[in-house]
């Protein structure tokens, strides 16, 4: 599936499309699969997809912080936690840094345990005590 939502690309695409994957791959474990028009990158979570357009690819990056940079084209929030920052890619030599770091910082962030509870946060049980009950004899 991730064949067909590339092919038909330009060589400029293609090449850019191989690169940004040959990055992600390098970050380690994870999952890659296609849903729908997009190319998925996953850990625990998506942390961040491609969607192949006909011009350009749309990089779309998961973080915990909100980006101002001119790469970056625009943003939104994707949860309380997250949020996506949408950029494109035209040709190969786009996938270096600062994107590749981006896109390292949201594998990380992706990998992290962000819901831990507080410590003292759960309440302590308190002892039942035994109600003295009257009863009218």
């Amino acid at each position: 599936m991730e064949s067909a939502l590339t092919r038909g690309l330009s060589d400029d695409l293609l090449e850019a499309w191989e690169r940004l994957r040959e990055t992600a791959v390098s970050f380690g474990d994870q999952r890659i699969y296609a849903s729908h028009h997009s190319i998925m990158f996953s850990r625990k979570s998506c942390y961040f997809f491609v969607r192949p357009k006909t011009s350009f690819l749309e990089v779309c990056v998961f973080l915990g912080r909100e980006l101002k940079a001119p790469q970056v084209r625009s943003t939104d929030r994707a949860s309380k936690a997250k949020i996506v920052h949408f950029i494109r890619i035209t040709h190969r030599d786009e996938v270096e840094p600062p994107i590749t770091d981006w896109l390292r910082e949201a594998y990380e962030f992706s990998g992290a345990s962000f819901f831990k509870p507080a410590v003292g946060s759960q309440r302590e049980s308190r002892p039942k005590v035994k109600r003295k009950t009257s009863r009218n004899s």
